[in-house]
């Protein structure tokens, strides 16, 4: 459920192109983004990286529709913000501030959040989101320029990439939880 609500405005950006215009779909992946982001002010919550980037990418992008953005299309828009998702996971890492710890900060016990292995996991982590982003971007290029493949084929790869990612986060995540109880509370 915690995932879903991450990747909400991406999905939503995702759901409407099939039945809108990219300035829409982009403006409602803004919204839902800023959304998330008043929810979390107003539960007392930081700010997300993920957040703030896919509030600024989709409106930056959704105002480049407006603006007249001539021969821009849906695997264009998806490609800039595949590229933007792997820019703030990269970043996140290079600033030594994994974009994933944010989101693990607010649902583990203070005892966890202690542990060096805490810092670790989370960059393990935000390393595989952005292996996930990395064959998202793949996909969207193989999508532009190579026009005999299927387009069923890019989206199966982004689909695939992301749940992959989304499967990883939560067994990774119960692993090192199991590892860490044991440490502190061995087995008599």
């Amino acid at each position: 459920m915690f995932l879903f609500v991450i990747l909400a405005p991406f999905a939503a950006f995702a759901g409407l192109m099939l039945v809108t215009t990219e300035t829409i779909s982009l403006f409602a992946g803004a919204a839902i983004a800023a959304a998330s982001i008043i929810v979390d002010l107003l539960r007392g919550r930081s700010v997300k990286v993920l957040a703030a980037g896919a509030t600024a990418l989709f409106t930056a992008l959704g105002l480049y529709g407006l603006v007249g953005a001539k021969g821009w299309g849906s695997v264009d828009a998806r490609l800039v913000i595949d590229f933007g998702l792997l820019a703030i996971g990269l970043v996140s890492i290079a600033l030594r501030a994994p974009f994933t710890l944010q989101y693990a900060r607010e649902m583990v016990e203070p005892e966890i959040k202690a542990q060096p292995a805490f810092i670790r996991t989370n960059y393990v982590l935000t390393w595989a989101w952005s292996g996930a982003f990395l064959m998202m971007v793949i996909a969207d290029i193989a999508s532009l320029y190579l026009n005999s493949l299927p387009v069923w084929a890019c989206v199966a790869v982004t689909f695939a990439a992301r749940n992959a990612a989304a499967f990883f986060t939560g067994w990774y995540s119960k692993y090192r939880r199991a590892l860490f109880r044991r440490e502190i509370c061995p087995a008599a």
